[in-house]
């Protein structure tokens, strides 16, 4: 089901996260890549709904495809599930270009940008769009591939709960 807050499946990002990623996207376009977002703004609202669902240790319908390798109980402590989101604020967002040896929101040391468990070309791929996002101010999470926040941060103390419509 969509989590609370998403109504359309639509993604919202603030001016400075959406002017960054402009850039960063006409730095992939003349290496031949195109990005795909999964996610930016996330009403606070959506967190909750997260954090409801790692709390609630006997669903385990995701963990074949999401956390295989990880006990539901550590989510929040390894840092995959957090309950103040930077994409709460406006800063964050999560996208990838292709194939990049695991799936988004895979919540496993195998989502580190450096892992060693992917092919050469998986772990190049990191990096390209790891270097793109850099190069025009994001900063990465070492914990996922996909996750890059703008800096500096436009809404540092704020975090909205408007509905994606």
């Amino acid at each position: 089901r969509p989590a609370d807050g998403y109504e359309q499946p639509l993604v919202v990002m603030s001016k400075e996260v959406a002017e960054g990623c402009v850039k960063a996207a006409e730095i992939l376009r003349k290496q031949g890549y195109v990005m795909k977002f999964f996610d930016a703004y996330r009403p606070q609202r959506a967190v909750d709904d997260f954090c409801r669902w790692g709390e609630d240790l006997a669903d385990v319908r995701r963990k074949p495809i999401q956390y295989p390798n990880l006990e539901k109980a550590r989510m929040f402590d390894e840092g995959y599930i957090a309950r103040k989101s930077g994409h709460t604020r406006a800063k964050a967002v999560d996208l990838t270009i292709v194939d990049m040896g695991c799936g988004f929101d895979y919540m496993d040391p195998r989502s580190w940008p450096d892992c060693d468990e992917i092919t050469p070309e998986q772990r190049k791929n990191r990096y390209i769009l790891r270097d793109a996002m850099l190069a025009v101010g994001f900063e990465p999470y070492e914990c996922e591939w996909w996750h890059f926040s703008v800096n500096p941060e436009p809404y540092p103390d704020t975090y909205f709960d408007f509905p994606i419509r």
